[in-house]
């Protein structure tokens, strides 16, 4: 099982979205980070066979998706960042018109949604109005219709936003468990949502991937370039004007910052251990490419 990008950019009329972006995926969960505009979104609809990239090559399992996309459809669940729900229907009537939607057959079909209801902690809800559940029961509902067709490659963009801390961490150990036989991708600018999940992490910046490695090498990559400074409160604009800034924590001896720089800042500074989400800001501020 394999999915290759090969050298795929896109691009909506002068516009580039991406621009020569290079993966190859085995099972597991890949976790995709960017900020909002870096090109995400875009790289999920093109891996998901609703666009084509504009130059490049996809393909699963050898077979190009560009010229037989329902060889990859077949094997696909998708979860898209805008996914809705009918909010008159229960998750049993939702998942049977999803599941014709995508030509399974009725008995196979009942037993799938039987037993993801149960998987998903839906099965006491499963006669609920789905307009009366909560955001991240939503988030279930949807996970399980891009599960239907038991897919070999699950795509899903921007799964966490608006849900609660303990809605994101069952999501998260949800994808844990599905995750060893099959290609997951998750699409955040969330780094906690991928940081115990995802053995392999891809950033992208402004449409470029500049960063494709594990958690713990994105760490070790900016070690030494971490460092906390303690400055007076008028003071502290002029250190956001200079440095990026990883979090800073108002005390009554001044702010309390954390900075990730190449260079060590003049302040009164020591070097502390890198974080993964140090290493995320690193590479979109700090080699932000234009």
């Amino acid at each position: 099982m394999e999915l290759s990008i090969q050298h795929v950019s896109k691009k909506y009329g002068t516009k580039k979205a991406l621009q020569d972006i290079n993966l190859k995926l085995k099972p597991g969960v890949l976790g995709l980070l960017g900020p909002n505009g870096a090109g995400k979104s875009t790289l999920m609809r093109l891996l998901a066979t609703i666009e084509n990239p504009s130059e490049g090559t996809i393909l699963w399992n050898g077979v190009q998706t560009t010229e037989d996309p329902n060889y990859l459809r077949k094997e696909l669940g998708y979860l898209p960042q805008d996914f809705g729900v009918y909010p008159n229907m229960n998750p049993v009537e939702f998942l049977e018109y999803m599941a014709a939607l995508k030509g399974l057959e009725k008995s196979s079909a009942k037993k799938r949604i039987d037993e993801l209801l149960v998987a998903l902690n839906l099965e006491n809800e499963k006669r609920r109005l789905l307009g009366r559940f909560s955001g991240g029961m939503k988030q279930r509902v949807g996970i399980a219709q891009a599960l239907l067709n038991d897919p070999s490659l699950l795509i899903i963009d921007e799964p966490t936003v608006g849900l609660d801390p303990e809605e994101r961490i069952r999501f998260r150990n949800l994808l844990s468990t599905l995750s060893s036989n099959r290609i997951i991708i998750l699409s955040t600018h969330i780094v906690t949502d991928i940081e115990s999940i995802a053995p392999s992490i891809a950033v992208l910046s402004r449409g470029h991937l500049v960063m494709y490695t594990s958690p713990e090498q994105l760490i070790k990559s900016i070690e030494n370039k971490v460092w906390k400074c303690v400055v007076p409160t008028t003071k502290f604009q002029e250190l956001q004007d200079r440095y990026t800034i990883s979090s800073a924590i108002h005390r009554s001896d001044g702010v309390h910052a954390r900075v990730v720089s190449e260079r060590r800042p003049p302040e009164n500074s020591t070097l502390l251990p890198a974080t993964l989400e140090d290493a995320y800001l690193y590479y979109v501020t700090s080699l932000g490419v234009e």
